[in-house]
């Protein structure tokens, strides 16, 4: 429901599609594939045949100097950052768990800074599998809470050796980090070129989910419980790019590269090493939940347009029909790729919960410079294709409790919010659920009839309506008047901004951290999403 809604993206674009995970050992070697039973092949997934192992992976060596990268080539990076505050709700809920969603621009490799040592070829030792077993049923599984969002581990145990070198490695490169990310992506697109079909044309949002996705496994190195779930969800959303378990190494390498390179001052080979074991483990939870999601669900699904209405001049309520059964729960969101732009996705979140027909329903605003919102509210039309990736998102309803829920939702944001408000009322559950609806004018209350109408269907229901312009106040400030809310469990949607303030309103109104959802990216690695 919002433009680029996470910007946290992992250092590759992609993940396994072919469900293997390879097998030999070595510097980023993938390990062996699971058994394949009767589950369908995704559908039209690229990669090997099955059963063909990926090609041994070569250990990074000293044979030369890497080459000094150059500019790509004219065209392929016209930057269009898509404004700020678009991302609603982005991935995770009070933990880290970002759905996947490539689109940046390669840019030439900066020449200031000092060489880098060339990574050396080390092998770690084997990284336990993280991978649970496909379930009977392909439904995402449900949280009963996020974990805790930065800031709140004061009784976490120390760090770890590797994640202070890590972390150390990140400080460093954190002020030049345009610098970095430029200077990666040259380097991999000039040792390997043929990745390079796997982004889109235009590198301008990759750039900073690269950072981004740095700083979030690198703040969580010890939360194995957070840093797993973020990273399992990565490599299943990375399924539809066409990743591939060989991929990864290529990019360990030039990563690897590019942090010698501008962490130079610090760099040795201890960190090295850290930063060797820390990928190697990042990019086989990776690939170990790509292949095994591969065994239960496509890669993505087609989904035809079925209905398209324009509730204002730059919102609409795209409806569309997958080509096959999508689950997924109220709450979460997915990510879209239009016919018009080939390889750029954006996120959007469910604006129902699962319906009986299939239908799944989209609330997008066209932002300027958005090249896929725009796609979406002024060029779409019934009968339109478009591709959907995998649900993600963890803002969904813990059926087990009979607190209240808060629901605040700003703008688009107030799509997941009806979905959620849906799927109480198909539970059967009376509990008290008080919906805060913020926009900037009574213009841009564009769902106000249908909220309205669910609360007098159901008595236990409350829809709020605040306009800036009227109240003078932002709506978080608002629902922090109307508090204390502290018997409640709390859900936001909304723009970035929105949501952090909204963090920070009920935090002080005594709503603990772990009942507060979102699905921010932005929130998160903003000291960071």
């Amino acid at each position: 429901m919002l433009e680029a809604r996470h910007t946290m993206d992992a250092p590759t674009t992609t993940s396994a599609d072919n469900g293997t995970s390879g097998g030999g050992g070595g510097w980023f070697t993938p390990r062996n594939k699971p058994e394949p039973g009767n589950e369908p092949a995704p559908a039209e997934a690229p990669g090997p045949a099955a059963g063909r192992r990926p090609a041994a992976i070569r250990p990074v060596g000293r044979p030369t100097p890497p080459p000094q990268p150059a500019p790509p080539a004219a065209g392929t990076a016209q930057p269009e950052s898509p404004p700020a505050g678009t991302a609603q709700h982005a991935s995770p809920p009070g933990s880290t768990r970002p759905a996947s969603s490539p689109g940046a621009a390669a840019v030439p490799a900066d020449t200031a800074g000092p060489a880098g040592p060339v990574p050396t070829a080390l092998t770690p030792a084997p990284f336990a599998s993280t991978v649970v077993p496909p379930a009977e049923t392909r439904a995402p599984a449900q949280r009963p809470a996020p974990a805790p969002p930065r800031g709140e581990a004061a009784s976490a145990p120390a760090a770890s050796p590797d994640a202070l070198l890590v972390r150390r490695a990140m400080a460093e490169v954190t002020p030049v980090a345009d610098k970095v990310t430029s200077y990666f992506y040259a380097l991999l697109f000039v040792r390997h070129p043929d990745l390079r079909s796997l982004f889109p044309a235009a590198m301008d949002t990759q750039r900073d989910r690269l950072l981004r996705a740095l700083l979030t496994a690198a703040e969580h190195i010890d939360n194995t419980d957070v840093l797993v779930d973020y990273l399992q969800n990565l490599g299943r959303g990375h399924r539809k790019y066409g990743t591939r378990p060989e991929h990864y190494p290529a990019v360990g390498e030039c990563l690897i590269g590019a942090l010698s390179k501008y962490a130079a001052g610090v760099w040795n080979e201890e960190m090295e090493a850290a930063w060797v074991r820390t990928y190697t483990t990042i990019s086989q939870i990776m690939i170990d939940a790509a292949a095994a999601d591969e065994l239960r669900s496509p890669a993505w699904w087609y989904a035809e347009v079925v209905t398209h209405e324009l509730r204002t001049p730059d919102i609409a309520v795209v409806t569309v029909r997958p080509d096959q059964p999508y689950p997924f729960l109220a709450g979460q969101y997915t990510s879209v790729e239009t016919p018009w732009w080939p390889r750029i996705w954006r996120h959007y979140s469910f604006a129902s919960a699962p319906r009986s027909d299939g239908l799944l329903s989209f609330h997008v605003k066209a932002v300027p410079a958005g090249w896929v919102s725009n796609a979406l509210v002024h060029r779409a039309r019934p009968g339109d294709i478009i591709r959907l990736g995998p649900p993600a998102g963890w803002m969904t309803v813990d059926h087990t409790t009979d607190s209240g829920l808060l629901c605040v939702g700003g703008g688009t944001g107030i799509a997941p919010i009806k979905a959620l408000v849906e799927d109480v009322a198909e539970h059967g559950e009376r509990r008290r659920v008080e919906v805060f609806y913020g926009a900037r004018t009574d213009h841009d209350l564009y769902d106000i009839d249908t909220m309205l109408r669910l609360q007098q269907t159901h008595p236990w229901l409350s829809v709020r309506a605040i306009i800036d312009q009227q109240a003078h106040q932002q709506l978080p400030d608002a629902v922090r008047a109307y508090g204390p809310w502290n018997e409640y469990d709390a859900y936001l949607s909304g723009p970035p901004g929105m949501i952090r303030r909204g963090v920070d309103a009920l935090r002080d109104s005594g709503i603990p951290s772990d009942r507060i959802r979102h699905d921010s990216v932005e929130e998160l690695v903003s000291a960071g999403n």
